[in-house]
């Protein structure tokens, strides 16, 4: 259906299949977007629907019409909770996840439930709360055990301990994700933002080896997340996990004392018009931090590491120190 006519049966006293079919369809096309639809865009229209699904609590529905209704409202919430966290909008994109969360135990809807759990530990890993991330990664787990969030939670736990410097949990905790990856079917969608697939599972471990130092693995991972994340005409699927790819990228360049790669792809991956900032901010300063350490004496380094500075001025919560 079009959008005039979804939202004039959404008017009607009574809501019938067909409406929340059209829902459900738009819903997860707008989760399909959310990669590369410019943030103030996607942040409109999430809203948008958001609103009027929550409208329908008003209407007369049945049971599981209601339970499918919350439900829906959950996914949306999540969705633009993300784009708010996206953008910067901490507060906001938190008190988004709480009404997700909230929504789904309504609902009694274990997956809006886990992904609530993810953007916690998402959150708190952009933040630099490790054990925050695992304890979010883990209630996750336990709410959605058998849904592809959890696959997603391991990975993000799977960060969290790379970045605590403990090589043991990051093998375990990705171990855990790639056995689960392998006990689910494949998705049908994989442009939705809500549904883990294996080019994005190399993508946490990418981010994990760059922090262990297994400089030749991240470098492969990454070149394959580039792969996967880019069409066959050079217009890229998935911008936000190419931009950190290109970050893992350069920091493997800086390390191998290669200044000129390594800065051409930290710019590169500041380029994006789709970006979430505060993950971005997260892993360029990395990059930033090997450019102090190895290249202090060089104006380009210098240059590279006052504009990621920039980027971040108005988030004092993501700045590189």
């Amino acid at each position: 259906m079009e959008t005039l006519e979804i939202v004039s049966r959404l008017n009607r006293s009574d809501v019938d299949a067909a409406t929340l079919d059209a829902l459900r369809i738009t819903i997860d096309r707008l989760c399909s977007e959310y990669p590369f639809m410019p943030s103030e865009q996607l942040l409109i229209e999430g809203r948008q629907w958001l609103r009027r699904v929550v409208e329908l609590h008003s209407k007369s529905l049945t049971l599981a019409q209601h339970r499918e209704v919350l439900a829906m409202s959950g996914w949306l919430a999540l969705l633009v909770g993300c784009v708010e966290y996206d953008t910067g909008d901490r507060h906001a994109a938190e008190s988004t996840r709480q009404a997700a969360l909230s929504l789904a135990t309504e609902a009694d809807h274990a997956e809006v439930a886990g992904w609530a759990h993810e953007m916690r530990a998402w959150f708190a890993l952009t933040t630099g709360d490790y054990r925050g991330v695992i304890a979010a990664a883990r209630a996750g787990a336990e709410a959605a055990p058998h849904h592809g969030v959890a696959v997603q939670l391991a990975g993000q736990e799977a960060k969290a301990w790379a970045r605590l410097g403990d090589r043991r949990q990051v093998e375990v905790a990705l171990d855990k994700g790639r056995r689960l990856l392998e006990g689910m079917p494949h998705p049908e969608n994989l442009d939705n933002h809500f549904v883990v697939d294996p080019a994005k599972f190399d993508f946490y471990s990418m981010d994990c080896y760059r922090l262990l130092g297994e400089d030749k693995l991240a470098r492969t991972l990454a070149e394959e997340v580039l792969r996967t994340g880019t069409d066959f005409d050079g217009i890229e699927r998935s911008p936000m996990r190419n931009a950190e790819a290109r970050v893992t990228l350069g920091v493997t360049a800086a390390r191998d004392g290669d200044l000129e790669q390594a800065l051409l792809m930290g710019e590169r991956a500041l380029e994006g018009d789709r970006q979430s900032v505060p993950s971005l901010i997260m892993t360029s300063r990395e990059l930033a931090a090997e450019m102090r350490h190895r290249y202090s004496s060089e104006p380009a380094a210098k240059d590279y590491v006052a504009r990621l500075r920039a980027l971040g001025q108005d988030k004092p919560g993501f700045l590189p120190q």
